[in-house]
């Protein structure tokens, strides 16, 4: 064993029973909510605020970015903290800090004060993910879980996709700073919901000593390695843009030595007998490793893919904030809708099954963006594809992370929700930057080429190709409103659809390897076929 002491294969806790239980899901779903809207609502917003603040674009920039970074870099130590000390104090502790930094970010008259607000809403953000995983990993058996993982699953992929709506909204109607302090009342709900309904669960045999080197090198690890995949594009992978030397490396490299020295520090404490941040002998269990596996590559396909779309919708089709926050209302409405569903098909077909099936409709609703993609294409197209996406990703995530947790003792399940959280966030953050820069990288080739086929001069057609592979395709509006930027505006908007095909076909095919990687996933009971997951 991995503690000082043999942990208790149960949490301590004291159960909700009846209709309490179901009442601490939907205050972990409403908490959650919270912090995946708002890791979406700001990008729609972002330009409001930039001339609002006279931002510069490195410190718009580090305003998204540094939410991402904290949160990626505390996932492991929270979920450790959490089952040592509570994690339903935990969770109420980080939703404190969020709503506190919320009312500072609202409040920001400058950058320095919104990016040290958003610096302090990851560290919220990081709590509430891990111990709402781990504490429904507690609470839950049987098909019971099914249903609560299925709610989990649909509320982060159905948020992911209201948060542009309501950024939009916001930004347009109301004001910017109410896409920060609309976290308030909502959040205050929460703490209700945490004082009456949620249930205290702790490891009880873990070893009160809170290892701090170890926390110190995974922040590094899992920060840097965030870091560099978000900024390669920004600061250049090896060089800057001014040919100076660029952080990128450096910080990259930092990330690799911290990671191989958590571990080894993991593993000799683990035969030693000395507590440990995270049990290395979970990654024994199948449905944990394959499950990582499968987590990363499909938060790769989906959050790359959710980056690039609003660009295509915003600066190409022509969409308002508000009108492209509408279209991926589809989206939501798709996860939603088969949340209902799920545990029924959980029970007809095996859990891994569902997983899979999910994961094609995904597949085939990129697949479908990629082939019918054009500058003519219906609304109500691009709805019906992330529609069935929506189905996909409400199928695929919430019974993926119940998989991923089904052979996990409840007693570490923080250790394996930061774990699972973790690896999500790399995932998304390497889809970010990969599918971003490959959107970018083909916008400028292509426009390149299509330029230079009307014999414009290279001058010219260079600056055009800069001006609008640096803004990602954004800049496109603004040609199109100078007569003498129609006609490269017009071969702008093609080359924009045609690389988001491009992007939106790479990110299909990441799909499919997730697909290939719950073959690797071992047949799971059913629920109520498991005696230890039988319902309380």
């Amino acid at each position: 064993m991995s503690r000082a002491t043999t942990p208790s294969t149960q949490p301590s806790t004291e159960h909700p029973h009846g209709k309490s239980r179901w009442w601490a899901l939907a205050t972990i779903a409403l908490g959650v909510s919270l912090i995946i809207m708002d890791a979406t609502i700001v990008n729609v917003a972002l330009p409001v605020i930039i001339g609002d603040l006279d931002l510069t674009a490195s410190q718009a920039e580090w305003m998204n970015a540094i939410y991402s970074l904290v949160f990626a870099a505390l996932l492991l130590t929270v979920g450790h903290l959490g089952d040592l000390r509570g994690r339903r104090l935990l969770f109420a502790g980080g939703m404190v800090v969020f709503m506190l930094a919320s009312v500072l970010a609202g409040s920001a008259q400058g950058a320095l004060v919104l990016i040290g607000a958003r610096l302090l809403q990851g560290v919220g953000a990081s709590a509430i993910l891990t111990t709402t995983l781990s504490t429904m990993n507690s609470i839950f058996r049987g098909r019971e879980r099914g249903i609560a993982f299925a709610v989990y699953g649909a509320t982060i992929g159905g948020m992911a996709a209201v948060g542009p709506l309501v950024g939009g909204w916001l930004a347009t109607d109301v004001s910017w700073r109410w896409a920060f302090w609309l976290n308030i009342p909502f959040g205050l709900l929460v703490l209700a919901g945490i004082w009456r309904v949620v249930p205290e669960t702790r490891d009880t045999g873990a070893d009160s000593h809170f290892d701090l080197v170890g926390a110190t090198l995974s922040a590094i690890g899992m920060g840097g390695a965030v870091f560099a995949l978000i900024e390669g594009a920004t600061y250049g992978w090896w060089r800057q843009p001014s040919g100076a030397v660029s952080p990128v490396p450096i910080v990259a490299a930092a990330a690799v030595v911290s990671t191989v020295l958590f571990f080894i520090r993991e593993v000799r404490s683990r035969a030693a007998g000395r507590p440990t941040m995270i049990d290395v002998g979970l990654l024994g269990l199948p449905t944990l490793r394959y499950g990582l596996i499968a987590a990363t590559v499909v938060a790769f396909g989906e959050f790359g893919l959710m980056f690039t779309l609003p660009l295509l919708l915003q600066g190409t089709l022509g969409y308002t904030a508000l009108g492209a926050g509408w279209l991926l209302v589809s989206l939501a409405a798709g996860a939603f809708l088969i949340s209902g569903a799920t545990p029924q098909l959980t029970q007809a077909i095996w859990q891994r099954s569902v997983v899979r099936l999910g994961l094609i409709l995904e597949t085939v609703a990129v697949a479908g963006i990629a082939l019918t993609l054009s500058l003519t294409i219906s609304s109500w197209a691009i709805a019906g594809w992330l529609f069935v996406y929506g189905v996909g990703v409400g199928m695929a995530t919430a019974q993926l992370s119940s998989v991923i947790m089904s052979e996990v003792p409840p007693a570490q399940g923080g250790q394996a929700s930061g774990l699972q959280s973790t690896v999500r966030q790399l995932g998304s953050a390497l889809g970010i930057a990969v599918l971003g820069t490959l959107l970018v990288t083909s916008l400028g080739s292509g426009l390149q080429e299509r330029l230079d086929a009307t014999g414009m001069p290279s001058a010219a057609s260079q600056q055009i190709v800069e001006i609008v592979r640096g803004s990602a395709g954004a800049a496109i509006p603004a040609l199109t409103a100078d007569p003498r930027g129609a006609a490269a505006a017009d071969l702008a908007r093609a080359a924009m659809v045609d690389a988001s095909r491009r992007t939106a076909a790479f990110a299909a095919a990441a799909l499919a390897l997730g697909v290939l990687a719950t073959i690797a996933l071992p047949k799971p009971h059913r629920p109520e076929d498991d005696p230890h997951l039988m319902p309380r």
